[in-house]
């Protein structure tokens, strides 16, 4: 039995410059940090008393007895891209699917690594990550960018580096002082709106939105910088999510909705520097950067919404438990 614990992720700044028809030409970058909310992927061989083999539970049960009947898509096509037979996977999550963080990347990195490791192989986060956006971008067919397989298994607050050639996961290192007030001073507030990326991607494909992703690609300079110069009052950063968040609302129709806009409207009203709305639009969870003394005042104005109180991580994806078990695979 296999037991996996795979982050999710909060994407600060370059949002859509992680896109391959954009970075490929242009170049690419994005800013995010992993943080203490998980998805749980449990896995081991079917015992053979049943009439069925595989068998899978998530927001739904599936019980085949031939892969290709399996409905869900990445599951499908993970046990046939690494020659999965007779499982039981089960998944669970600290937070909701559709939600804006990497939930569906984050299941699929912990899903490749609970596959690997119980056929008694090693996969570095490289190999994962690469996995990951083969399985999604090109066996699954999904629109979307690379930064969510990447963020959910290599963990921490990195800089992602987009180019022709492929990406890079460079850390952003600052103090844990300084991290620690970052993280201080962000909230997260649940909206209770869900969505799928793919579909929000898919349809705003065809958009030429290269000028204003070129500026939020700039971003990513000034941002780091904020977070690596000690001299920098770090409250640029809130401000500077704002001016993101106001560029991204301009690179698609449903990056946002007029009930997202009058939430983040009261956010910023109440106090809040800045904030974005996380992942790729529709709905979701809606982060904001807030002083201490204007903390409880955003609190009470947002009240109506779920606060979720958290800290960063820098583990990444990783086995939690490992039983070997002898599996013998049925002479076809």
């Amino acid at each position: 039995m296999i037991i996996t614990k795979t982050p999710f992720r909060m994407s600060f700044f370059g949002g859509g410059t992680d896109m391959p028809e954009f970075f490929k030409e242009h170049g690419g970058a994005v800013i995010s940090t992993t943080f203490d909310k998980y998805c749980y992927v449990n896995v081991r061989h079917l015992p053979r008393f049943f009439d069925y083999n595989t068998e899978l539970a998530y927001s739904k049960m599936e019980r085949v007895t031939n892969v290709e009947d399996i409905v869900h898509p990445a599951i499908r096509e993970a046990m046939k891209y690494l020659d999965m037979h007779e499982i039981r996977l089960t998944y669970e999550a600290d937070l909701p699917a559709r939600s804006g963080l990497g939930t569906s990347s984050s299941f699929a990195v912990g899903m490749l690594s609970a596959f690997y490791a119980l056929k008694g192989k090693y996969a570095d986060k490289k190999r994962l990550a690469d996995d990951a956006i083969y399985l999604e971008r090109t066996l699954c067919e999904e629109a979307g960018g690379w930064q969510d397989q990447i963020a959910a298994s290599f963990g921490g607050l990195n800089r992602i580096n987009f180019n022709a050639d492929g990406y890079t996961v460079d850390p952003i290192i600052i103090s844990p002082e300084r991290k620690k007030q970052l993280n201080d001073n962000l909230l997260l507030f649940f909206t209770g709106f869900t969505h799928f990326s793919a579909e929000v991607q898919a349809s705003n494909k065809g958009v030429d939105k290269t000028k204003e992703k070129l500026e939020m690609l700039s971003l990513v300079d000034q941002a780091q910088d904020i977070l690596t110069d000690k001299t920098t009052d770090l409250d640029e950063f809130g401000r500077l999510l704002d001016l993101t968040w106001r560029l991204k609302r301009q690179t698609g129709a449903k990056i946002s909705t007029n009930s997202i806009d009058e939430l983040y409207e009261r956010g910023i009203k109440a106090g809040a520097l800045g904030g974005k709305l996380l992942g790729a639009g529709g709905g979701g969870f809606l982060l904001f950067y807030v002083n201490p003394e204007k903390r409880e005042d955003v609190l009470c104005e947002m009240s109506d919404l779920m606060h979720v109180p958290f800290e960063f991580e820098n583990a990444g994806t990783r086995v939690i438990h490992f039983t070997p078990e002898t599996y013998i695979p049925i002479e076809k």
